[in-house]
């Protein structure tokens, strides 16, 4: 049994954007961790608040956490790709600032990895709704399909163990904003042999209003339509078997940014003009057993109605916007 003390250093990756009533609890739980021989690296993105202070005040308390301030916000690859090029672990794990972990989390992943001889570990996680399923280790190509259809494992970078040669070379894409996280998983585990999965809820995600999920439609949310382009095409030639479903993962993200269009847009015309332009993108992957894969008749539904009409589409959420307010009085 390898010592304690050989056991290879651990790089902890922490995004960290004005979060600063939970970023303490979360810097608590990974200086809590059974595993010790970490490298923590808190990357203050920009923030507006106290949360780059409070990551400098528990530097003085732990020689193993350092904090990089970057001069501006870069968004949550930024940061994170920031936290990569400073690691220099023999692995890398990312947990969010606002979230907060088990203390045997690193540890257990660690173990998993090395037992199976694997490139990436991952966990359960609860604050989120996800597909779970009983421990196992996969094959690439295995993998890949639990990655197409959103289970064991989730579609986030964090509540995972990455040997960090892979991580380092596949970045975020800084480009991207929203399903940046599906476009990163869907580059490493095309680059590893095997990924194994442990059931136990080790991370415990926080979700907050204030966090890009809840908000409405914008510029960046749509740079997902160019992540599943980028995927479908891939998959189409490399992951034949994953096709459609990650094309169900497309039908489901342009209905949804569809409805958040017409709910939250403040100007009629620009709401519209998303509508459209998600009715062309869910024209380009929608097929019928892509549709047949949507969890649910009012997932199907949405889609089938985008795809129809953006008018009809627009009209028919205008009403069950209308209806969901009446409920909610």
């Amino acid at each position: 049994m390898v010592a304690k003390e050989d056991r290879p250093v651990i790089s902890v990756i922490v995004p960290v954007y004005n979060v600063e009533s939970w970023v303490g609890t979360c810097l608590d739980s990974i200086r809590a961790q059974t595993y010790e021989n970490l490298e923590i690296i808190a990357v203050d993105d920009g923030s507006a608040d106290g949360s780059g202070d409070i990551c400098d005040g528990y530097a003085l308390e732990d020689i193993r956490l350092s904090v990089v301030h970057l001069p501006a916000n870069r968004g949550p690859s930024g940061a994170r790709n920031e936290g990569i090029r400073r690691a220099s672990g023999e692995f890398i794990s990312f947990i969010d600032a606002d979230d907060r972990v088990e203390p045997d989390m690193l540890e257990k992943l660690y173990n998993n990895l090395r037992e199976n001889g694997a490139d990436i570990s991952a966990c359960g996680a609860d604050g989120i709704v996800i597909k779970d399923g009983p421990a196992a280790s996969y094959s690439r190509e295995e993998a890949m399909g639990c990655l197409a259809k959103g289970t064991p494992f989730n579609h986030v970078p964090w509540g995972k163990l990455y040997a960090a040669a892979v991580v380092k070379r596949h970045p975020f894409d800084e480009r991207i904003f929203y399903s940046e996280d599906l476009l990163f998983l869907y580059h490493i585990m095309k680059d590893v042999n095997r990924v194994s999965y442990v059931p136990d809820k080790l991370y415990h995600y926080v979700c907050r209003e204030g966090s890009q999920v809840h908000s409405g439609v914008s510029e960046r949310k749509c740079t997902a339509l160019e992540v599943y382009d980028i995927i479908c095409r891939d998959a189409g030639k490399n992951f034949p078997e994953t096709v459609y479903d990650f094309r169900q993962q497309a039908l489901d993200v342009d209905s949804r940014l569809a409805m958040a269009a017409v709910e939250h847009c403040r100007c009629q015309r620009e709401a519209f003009a998303y509508v459209r332009r998600l009715r062309a993108h869910i024209r380009n992957h929608f097929s019928r057993e892509a549709w047949r894969r949507c969890p649910g008749a009012k997932s199907r539904a949405a889609v089938l109605l985008l795809c129809a009409s953006g008018r009809v589409f627009w009209g028919t959420a205008l009403i069950y916007k209308h209806i969901k307010r009446l409920k909610d009085r």
